[in-house]
């Protein structure tokens, strides 16, 4: 039996980063429900936050998980089940792109806490301004 331990911090935003998760509510709600269906399909969530136009989820892949996988699942379940509940006025949607890098297991801790604080981390900056800071961070390329 292979031995794997590879986490992937995972952001990914609302259709055109509109607020739709806009209370800490209903945000805990849709959290504990990717948390939950990704528990199911056997996805170890370690750590998920997020604010009211985006997610963060740290992620560890188990053996036979790739990226585009996982993300397909919890992106399309839970958008399926906030408009199934009819949790939000409009029709809820996730934004095609995302983000997603490897953390070295000597950073989880500090990918966890970034993640934890996401409500205070957002009183100081927007997502756009997160963005932009990631596509520099880790050099990739706006297309």
């Amino acid at each position: 039996m292979p031995l794997i331990k590879v986490y992937i911090h995972f952001v990914w935003g609302t259709k055109n980063r509109f607020p739709f998760l806009d209370s800490l509510e209903l945000r805990q709600k849709v959290w504990n429900h990717i948390r939950e269906n990704a528990k199911e399909k056997g996805i170890y969530v370690d750590f998920i936050n997020g604010y009211s136009d985006h997610c963060h989820c740290l992620i560890s892949l188990g053996v036979d998980q790739n990226i585009q996988k996982i993300i397909q699942l919890l992106k399309g379940e839970s958008s399926f089940w906030i408009n199934k509940n009819k949790l939000t006025k409009e029709k809820f949607e996730w934004q095609d792109e995302y983000f997603a890098v490897s953390v070295s297991e000597s950073l989880v801790d500090k990918v966890r806490d970034y993640i934890k604080n996401q409500e205070s981390h957002h009183k100081k900056k927007t997502f756009q301004e997160e963005y932009n800071e990631i596509i520099r961070k880790f050099g990739f390329q706006k297309q």
